[in-house]
């Protein structure tokens, strides 16, 4: 196994203890970003090589005890976030070029923690669909088969993740963006309950708890190294909570699984993903874990409505300041402002009223079950050409996400939802399923999807 094949858990551990040095790690890291990066564009604004060696160097320079639980891993920071002296593009002409003046909250706590920044990871432009392209970028190609989306918004990170650029990388999900991509590229994704990872002390703090940073790595316990270091409170943000470490992960005891499928029929599958799905059912129950398949627990269209109305509304505040560039904005980011400005207080309440009603729904579930399972996409990655389906298995989609229902259940009240790999379809593409908490639980959903990566690596 090469180094960039080896776990993070184990290379900070032989960086700290001086058994390898942080330059050889980046020369590794920097050679095979040369052999893959061109043709799978996962990494963009990459730093000049001869400064990252530098930097590389003067990190083994640091005395052991000073050394952090990061230090010298190279990261590239997901293309939405700032870190300084980096460009932060966010996929948009309007920003191309620019420099972050000052790191976001979380990745000045990967900096604390030794990381060293090398790039960025590819993003769609402000992150809106899961598919990961831009007119500054391009496209990134899927780790698996290049002609293929490499799903989004953290497509970048998962492909750089995939082929071994990076060891860890970091990636935000509002809808799916940490789950998706890593179900595609055959990579683990974890999104944490909302609050576990504070985002920025900016803005409005109270009214759109949807989105979150989160850890994407190549097995569990590397996402488990990487979330300690991103979590924690901060007293500008009153919903943020006082996340507490996840490690060590323990192996849970036999658990109460809910497999909700295809939500009773309301979320259109193309052929083979459900069964595809099962492959990761059948590990699971290999480990003494009992499986249920639920009837639907609430009205899909309930969930889809409330959904659709709070994401236009924090899209839309978030974009706000760009109103009047509206000539430099895609459609879809014209579409959430439109619809998000548009909209009533009584139509947000009423969209809060059926998220507080799935809310006391899910709690009555998870009475039962420690877990709930569901696929991470409902479709197979796609023609890299494409902007997004129009159609899965005969039903149109109405909407330019909608093929990504599938991951708001979880979205919608903030629940911890890890993305494994449950294996290929027909045509050799990758699915993941996605293992959903309730909140708080982040430290079981890793334990429990790190013996489910230990039983696949034992095949």
């Amino acid at each position: 196994m090469t180094l960039c094949e080896r776990s993070a858990v184990a290379l900070a551990r032989e960086i700290r203890a001086g058994a390898l040095s942080a330059e050889a790690l980046m020369e590794a890291s920097l050679t095979r970003i040369s052999e893959r990066n061109p043709d799978l564009n996962a990494i963009v604004a990459l730093r000049d090589a001869d400064d990252l060696r530098a930097e590389a160097r003067a990190a083994d320079a640091v005395p052991p005890e000073r050394r952090g639980p990061l230090h010298g891993l190279p990261m590239a920071i997901k293309d939405l976030a700032n870190a300084k002296g980096l460009v932060s593009a966010q996929g948009s002409p309007i920003f191309a070029g620019q420099q972050a003046r000052e790191d976001d909250l979380f990745v000045a706590r990967l900096r604390a923690a030794g990381a060293i920044f090398i790039g960025k990871t590819n993003t769609p432009e402000f992150g809106l669909g899961s598919h990961t392209f831009n007119p500054v970028y391009g496209p990134t190609r899927n780790a698996v088969d290049p002609s293929r989306s490499a799903g989004g918004s953290s497509g970048g990170a998962a492909v750089a993740l995939a082929t071994g650029m990076v060891p860890l990388a970091d990636g935000s999900d509002m809808m799916g963006s940490l789950r998706n991509p890593a179900g595609w590229n055959e990579i683990y994704g974890f999104r944490p309950t909302w609050g576990w990872v504070p985002p920025e002390p900016q803005g409005d703090l109270f009214l759109h708890p949807l989105s979150t940073n989160g850890p994407m790595a190549r097995n569990p316990e590397d996402l488990a190294l990487l979330l300690d270091v991103m979590a924690g409170g901060d007293p500008r943000l009153p919903l943020a909570r006082g996340a507490h470490p996840v490690q060590p992960l323990a192996s849970p005891g036999p658990l109460r699984l809910g497999w909700l499928g295809d939500w009773g029929g309301a979320y259109p599958m193309e052929a083979g993903v459900l069964d595809c799905c099962e492959t990761g059912l059948a590990r699971l129950a290999a480990q003494g874990h009992r499986i249920d398949l639920l009837d639907a627990p609430f009205p899909a269209a309930q969930i889809w409505q409330a959904w659709i109305t709070l994401r236009s509304y924090a899209v839309a505040a978030g974009l706000r300041p760009l109103a009047d560039r509206r000539a430099h904005l895609k459609d879809t980011a014209l579409w959430e402002l439109d619809r998000g400005l548009a909209l009533s207080a009584a139509q947000v309440q009423a969209a809060s009223d059926l998220r507080s009603d799935w809310m006391r729904a899910a709690a009555q579930l998870f009475q039962t079950y420690d877990a709930l399972l569901l696929p991470t996409a409902q479709c197979w990655p796609f023609p890299v050409e494409w902007s997004y389906p129009t159609e899965i298995a005969g039903r149109a989609m109405d909407t330019y996400h909608r093929w990504m229902e599938v991951v708001v259940p979880a979205s919608l009240l903030g629940l911890p939802a890890l993305a494994v790999p449950s294996g290929r379809g027909a045509q050799g593409l990758p699915m993941g399923l996605q293992i959903i908490g309730p909140h708080g639980s982040d430290a079981a959903i890793l334990g429990l999807g790190q013996t489910y990566h230990r039983a696949a690596a034992q095949g």
